[in-house]
């Protein structure tokens, strides 16, 4: 069975995590294929409440084979205390496993990440100061450390020393900071790799390996589309493309390889620290999604940004993605609005617009160009049937998906993973097989 990708198709925050352990019971094998720590990954199952940042979905699930892929930036003491209290709590970490080839957040990283924040004082960006960003400006400058060089002690310190003589000459010319020390820094991640070390391996002949045996593997994204560095609200955005495309290249799985796209949306808009939201609420109605959402990041506890569903961003995501069908998760958020609005266009000047601009500061002078629909007024969370959901409720998702141009085949009515409601009878099935 080919692979299915489960994307984020907002601002990040959309639920990916259930959805993500939702189809890792019908799985063989979850990648994690981008991102870092800066992730917050929800999943409630009859085990309790775990937030994920490192570490697949999926690994609640012991028979599911769980890979941190090549994509992703690992800070190895976060990922170590990740792994800690998962064990602490009961789960078992036997089918985890570590790409060779992921590149590590190093302790200069997150430093560095709030120096250049500070520095951009009112125009920040928002970044989580989990150094993130930093981490893939040296992957892409050709100056990181991988997962691999954990192995080899000698080689580590070689690597280290050349990278910490530049980024100590950078933090004491630019910012007027104390030099890291190396011996400090080369034991600490010594440790923490005898830690890793048994996690290590070339995952990408692993995920190959299940794909040619017929496995269904499962592709998990962190943040979302309109992150995208490349397509997303620039520069407020992620460093890492959290889009099919990119999850194909984190994972190491290749386009043929792949027969589902799902784009998890919420039933509304969400969005954390800085940059354009065009459907963005400063009222009563933003604060009731808020709290009825419970819209505070897993990663920082920020509280969100909220707003009304924008269809203008969702299409075009949709198209970009091929994404084959839509979770629209936390339609119960919605179940007190005697009236819900969509964005269909944005309105600059006298001009509409039913794209997304490559500027962020043309898209900040948008207004939103909404049609109104009528809410239901009662509560959707023991629905577990399309039918089961109110008319107006069904309406609602019927129209977002001519707005949108995808169907919806699953509709998320609470936290758990048995409050998913298949829209189509071959939507959920083990928990969700190809469409």
């Amino acid at each position: 069975m080919p692979a299915t990708i489960v994307m984020g198709g907002q601002w990040g925050d959309e639920g990916k995590g259930k959805l993500t352990d939702a189809l890792a019971g019908g799985a063989v094998m979850v990648v994690r294929a981008n991102g870092g720590a800066n992730a917050g990954h929800t999943v409630e199952s009859e085990q309790g409440v775990f937030k994920l940042h490192l570490i697949p979905s999926g690994i609640l699930r012991p028979d599911c084979t769980c890979i941190i892929g090549a994509g992703v930036v690992i800070d190895p003491a976060s990922l170590v205390g990740e792994m800690d209290a998962l064990l602490a709590r009961g789960v078992g970490l036997d089918h985890l496993w570590i790409s060779d080839r992921a590149h590590l957040v190093l302790p200069f990283h997150p430093l560095l990440d709030h120096l250049e924040e500070e520095r951009r004082g009112d125009a920040g960006i928002g970044t989580t100061l989990r150094g993130i960003g930093p981490a893939y400006a040296d992957k892409a400058a050709r100056l990181g450390i991988r997962a691999a060089d954990l192995l080899d002690e000698v080689s580590l310190r070689s690597s280290l020393g050349k990278a910490l003589d530049i980024k100590n000459r950078i933090l004491s010319s630019v910012y007027g900071q104390v030099a890291l020390d190396l011996d400090t820094m080369h034991k600490e991640l010594v440790d923490l790799g005898e830690r890793l070390r048994p996690y290590i391996r070339p995952t990408e002949l692993m995920v190959q390996d299940a794909l040619d045996a017929g496995a269904h593997v499962v592709v998990e994204c962190a943040q979302g589309a309109m992150l995208d560095i490349d397509y997303g609200t620039y520069p407020f955005v992620t460093s890492s493309s959290p889009t099919a495309a990119g999850a194909c290249q984190g994972a190491g799985v290749a386009p043929n390889q792949v027969s589902r796209v799902l784009g998890v949306f919420k039933a509304y808009g969400t969005r954390v620290g800085t940059g354009p939201f065009p459907t963005e609420l400063f009222d009563a109605a933003g604060d009731t999604i808020r709290e009825r959402g419970r819209e505070y990041g897993t990663t920082t506890g920020r509280p969100r940004r909220t707003g009304w569903f924008d269809a203008v961003a969702a299409r075009q995501v949709v198209r970009l993605n091929g994404i084959t069908d839509v979770a629209l998760t936390l339609l119960d958020v919605l179940d007190t609005f005697a009236e819900i609005k969509v964005c269909t266009a944005y309105r600059h000047q006298d001009t509409e617009v039913r794209h997304l601009p490559a500027r962020a500061e043309d898209l900040a002078q948008m207004s939103p160009v909404y049609a109104s629909l009528p809410g239901w007024m009662e509560s959707t969370r023991l629905a577990r049937t399309a039918t089961g959901l109110p008319d107006a409720a069904r309406a609602y998702i019927a129209y977002l998906e001519s707005a949108i141009g995808a169907p919806i085949s699953i509709a998320g009515v609470g936290p758990s993973r048995d409050e998913l409601v298949p829209m189509r009878d071959d939507a959920i099935a083990g928990m969700l097989v190809t469409a």
